[in-house]
């Protein structure tokens, strides 16, 4: 049965479990995410391969919330360079998703086996990661999570297609978005802010994986101690905030002015003035021939496998959730960041500004890019339930 039995009327019309096992062999678990148990299956009939994403209802409401979101997100994409929905089926206990199965590796894994890597490759790949979140954004529907971890190779053949996949995270934009969610490293500035955000978001997470392909490097990170991750965190969503980056040498003395003008067009704090998808398909970088052929694989994989050996940068994870961790260590400042904020909005305040109420995380920090107009200092209230 196509796309099984997710009716709508007031009675729910569940699939037996053996609908499912009928028509699928399920193998072992490949992989544990989050919120789902991931399968390859085997369609009994025609031997086709497919991923199979299980979720499991006594999981909680935030779990069966994302397999209910993933499966009306998917329903309502068609494009090549997204993995498609094949089936789907709801038992009393269960969710299960059928997925194209890419058989390719990571982008990272491709760059690391290629002999000669360039501008013009990395030129390719964004330029399918564009046209796929070109048509996400034209249906109104936010990714929220794009990240390298979710572009694969559909296949091993020479000139596979990019595929984007995970749409747990995925929302359609029905006015703007508030609730921050996302892989820290790739959140935009008012995801961080907890400004309402939308569409614009998925371009800063493209800026930030360009910039990674272009140089192995993160374009935010903090050399605080390994252990002290609670700091390194607090100081990455600073950096994120003022836009703190920079084209560093040597590692970027190779790379064209034209990519640096793209990427910096992406990662624009402003979200306003940010590039869109579209707009950057006709960048001259993407459609042109901006884009340089010098090998710059050396470099690149150098620093990839410095910096990216660890999988601190694979999950992803509520913001709010995050923010707890660091919630213990920042209370004792609260006092002083609220008055900070307030001698800089009133001159004629008194010092003694009211704390934040309990249950508040207050962080600030001095808008070198303001968002908008002329602010120059940001309180961000990270509220925790």
């Amino acid at each position: 049965m196509p796309f099984g039995c997710l009716t709508l009327g007031e009675k729910k019309d569940y699939n037996s479990p053996s609908e499912v096992t009928d028509k699928y062999d399920l193998g072992q678990v490949v992989k544990s995410e989050e919120f789902c148990e991931i399968f390859r299956a085997k369609d009994r009939n025609t031997l086709k391969m497919y991923t199979c994403k299980k979720f499991h209802k006594k999981d909680g409401r935030k779990v069966r919330k994302a397999a209910k979101n993933e499966i009306m997100i998917l329903k309502m994409v068609k494009h090549h360079n997204i993995l498609q929905l094949v089936d789907t089926f709801e038992t009393k206990k269960e969710y299960f998703i059928f997925l194209e199965l890419a058989t390719g590796r990571e982008v990272f894994d491709w760059i690391l086996d290629q002999g000669y890597y360039s501008e013009r490759d990395t030129s390719n790949v964004m330029r399918q990661v564009l046209e796929a979140v070109a048509y996400l954004h034209s249906l109104k529907i936010v990714h929220r999570n794009l990240k390298l971890e979710n572009l694969v190779y559909f296949n091993r053949l020479k000139h596979s297609k990019i595929v984007i996949s995970d749409f747990q995270l995925a929302k359609l934009e029905n006015g703007l978005i508030k609730d921050p969610c996302g892989t820290p490293e790739y959140l935009a500035p008012e995801v961080v802010g907890r400004l309402r955000y939308g569409r614009p978001v998925d371009c800063w997470a493209i800026g930030v994986i360009m910039y990674i392909l272009l140089s192995g490097n993160p374009p935010f990170y903090d050399d605080a101690d390994e252990d002290d991750s609670d700091n390194r965190d607090k100081n990455l969503f600073l950096k994120i905030l003022s836009g703190d980056y920079e084209f560093d040498s040597p590692y970027w003395d190779d790379i064209s002015d034209s990519a640096k003008n793209l990427v910096a067009s992406l990662m624009e704090v402003d979200q306003d003035q940010r590039l869109t998808a579209q707009e950057a398909i006709a960048h001259e970088w993407i459609s042109g021939n901006a884009a340089s052929d010098k090998n710059i694989k050396d470099g690149v994989c150098a620093q990839i496998e410095k910096n990216f050996a660890k999988a601190k940068w694979k999950k992803a994870v509520r913001v709010t959730t995050l923010m707890k961790r660091l919630r213990a260590s920042e209370q004792g400042d609260s006092g002083a960041a609220s008055a900070a904020v307030g001698a800089a909005a009133d001159p004629n305040a008194p010092s003694s500004a009211s704390v934040p109420p309990a249950g508040v995380f207050s962080l600030v920090t001095l808008c070198t890019s303001p968002f908008k107009s002329s602010c120059k200092v940001a309180l961000l209230l990270f509220p925790f339930p």
